[in-house]
């Protein structure tokens, strides 16, 4: 008996160290070896920069390009000053445009929707051109907007000279700011909608002209759990380089890798990005867009109480075994005045890591609520009459 209590004890113990180890493990994870000359890896939500090597080296971005094209092209749908279902008509420039491309004939009309679909997908040159000239234009027109955009973002090493990525000196950008686009970028699910389809089919005005099949350029959907985007990119002074993202749960990673040695070691570096930002860290959700938060009294009101929600979904990243550093205070008014609109900003969600600020989340009233006004007071003494 004495000897089976012995060696249950040691079993315990072992167990112990082999769970602690593994922890350590987890905690004390070493960064990926990567093989590309620059790279990221950013949390999508926050920005937060999880792992970088030389992220501010300026190089040429390839097909990378395209994803400050897309962006553009998004926000001029979103603005009213372009429509998915615009008819666009292909110009000989854009025919003519080498490298990558779905074969559009000069003349030739499709869509808007349909162009950028063959981006995401395909990466073609040719609609990249048809939809700049659309958008903005002409391509020098459009060139302008992505470079201003980039001023918006922020982005202080970027210079973009045309839309689709050909070789060109004095196109350049980094790995960092590559991942600030395309943190912009996944704003926008349709994108989504294209980027992980593995096959399509692009119909050509001519119907004597057999269907252009569009094959995916990214190799890991399907393969990687999680991934759905975004952009390959290849020319030889650029070398292979791609942009990956990643969700699972409410947990969203963006990958940049650069300058690449090889198409198979883009993939691989991305992959070792990816696991290493799902292995060591976890995303703590904070608030979810619409969510209701509490319902606060309306004084003078035609209602008694308005519904209270979070105008945005908001998580932060921290290492795991980490979370409970994460705490949020809600800042709300004992009662509030009538009229209330709609969309009213009415408090606030105070975000602390370890008792430090680190974000916020405006809260807003759900419904209108108007002042009550002499007849209504009338109905209401008239409705207590009877």
């Amino acid at each position: 008996m004495k000897k089976k209590v012995i060696s249950l004890i040691s079993v315990i113990l072992i167990s112990i160290l082999i769970f602690s180890s593994s922890c350590q493990a987890v905690m004390f994870q070493n960064p990926p070896n990567i093989k590309s000359p620059s790279a990221i890896l950013i949390d999508a939500s926050s920005g937060k920069v999880l792992y970088e090597k030389n992220a501010h080296q300026k190089l040429e971005p390839a097909s990378l390009v395209k994803i400050m094209t897309l962006l553009v092209a998004f926000e001029s749908v979103e603005k009213g000053k372009a429509n998915f279902n615009d008819e666009v008509r292909v110009s000989e420039r854009a025919w003519k445009t080498g490298g990558s491309q779905v074969f559009l004939g000069p003349g030739e009309v499709q869509t808007l929707e349909t162009l950028l679909k063959c981006i995401v997908i395909s990466s073609a040159n040719d609609a990249s051109v048809a939809v700049a000239e659309h958008i903005g234009g002409s391509v020098e027109g459009f060139v302008r907007m992505m470079n201003d955009k980039a001023k918006e973002l922020g982005l202080q090493n970027t210079n973009f000279t045309n839309p689709h990525g050909l070789p060109d000196p004095n196109l350049y950008t980094t790995a960092f700011d590559m991942a600030i686009v395309a943190k912009e970028l996944i704003k926008y699910q349709k994108f989504f909608d294209w980027s992980t389809k593995l096959v399509d089919y692009l119909e050509h005005t001519d119907k004597k002209r057999e269907p252009t099949m569009l094959a995916n350029t990214n190799k890991l959907i399907g393969k990687y759990d999680g991934l759905d985007g975004i952009k390959t990119g290849y020319h030889e002074k650029a070398g292979f380089c791609f942009v990956g993202s990643a969700k699972r749960g409410d947990m969203r990673l963006i990958s940049v890798v650069m300058n690449a040695p090889s198409s198979n070691d883009r993939f691989e570096d991305t992959k070792k990005l990816l696991d290493y930002g799902f292995g060591f860290y976890n995303s703590v959700s904070v608030a979810k867009k619409g969510a209701t938060v509490k319902r606060l009294k309306v004084d003078k009101g035609i209602e008694k109480e308005v519904e209270i929600i979070y105008k945005e979904d908001k998580s932060f990243l921290v290492e795991k075994g980490k979370e409970n550093e994460i705490s949020t205070k809600i800042i709300l008014p004992e009662k509030i005045v009538a009229p209330v609109r709609k969309g009213q900003k009415v408090g606030t969600l105070k975000i602390y890591q370890n008792d430090v600020e680190i974000g916020e989340v405006d809260l807003l009233a759900k419904q209108d609520v108007r002042k009550i006004g002499y007849l209504d007071i009338l109905k209401t003494l008239i409705n207590r009459l009877f």
